[in-house]
């Protein structure tokens, strides 16, 4: 086993690992133990009491972060023509349909969020073993399948972000930077989390919310205190 170096030995002894932290305090504590030397994006990561193998229990949905995601993102709107000039004006980075879909089946998938329309999905499906892997598939769920290009775009630009549980039953999600002001931080985590109580499933039993932790970027996690998102 490596030696732990003395900058990650100081920022581990400013975590009690015996300690469920609060909301409040763990937004703090990830800006104290953050040292990259970028600009480090802090995600959540929640462990869920569903077997995402039944229909019944899987859990996804979008939430609007009030203060964005703090990152740049990249939007591909494929689309007719009509609605090109919508997408435009609210800032998708590209807009257009065939040539982006030869594109991306050539393997171009550097962007972060594809939105399309529905009258177009027979096309897009196709590139399905392409995007689904990346997590770039449309999905009207999510508000990227639809006729409102424009606002959609605008929605993504301001921090709307989709989610989904894994096949582990856990919720991995970016919610802003350390740059942040804490809380900045703390509201779009509260924003988050509050969003995945409301989507429990009729059919989940027992504890929902198992466990809920804070990291930044190759930081160490912070365990956070689940009573407060335990209805």
């Amino acid at each position: 086993m490596g030696r732990i170096g003395k900058k990650r030995k100081e920022v581990l002894a400013k975590i009690d690992k015996e300690k469920a932290y609060s909301l409040t305090e763990a937004c703090g504590l990830v800006k104290e133990i953050t040292n990259a030397k970028f600009d480090a994006s802090v995600d959540v990561a929640v462990r869920l009491g569903v077997d995402p193998r039944k229909a019944n229990e899987m859990v996804r949905g979008t939430v609007a972060l009030p203060h964005g995601t703090g990152k740049d993102v990249k939007v591909l709107v494929l689309c007719t023509p009509d609605k090109e000039a919508e997408a435009k004006e609210a800032g998708a980075d590209y807009v257009g349909l065939d040539e982006y879909i030869t594109k991306i089946k050539g393997g171009w998938t550097d962007v972060d969020v594809i939105i399309t329309m529905p009258s177009v999905m027979g096309k897009v499906g196709a590139l399905g073993r392409i995007l689904g892997p990346r997590g770039l598939m449309p999905n009207p769920k999510t508000g990227t399948v639809t006729m409102e290009v424009g606002k959609a775009v605008t929605d993504v630009k301001a921090g709307k972000i989709d989610f989904r549980v894994d096949k582990f039953g856990i919720i991995h999600s970016s919610i802003g930077k350390a740059s942040f002001d804490s809380n900045k931080i703390e509201d779009n985590a509260r924003e988050l989390l509050q969003t995945i109580v409301k989507l429990k499933p009729s059919a989940a039993k027992g504890t929902y919310i198992k466990s809920i932790y804070m990291s930044s970027t190759m930081s160490p996690s912070i365990n956070i205190d689940t009573k407060a998102f335990v209805s």
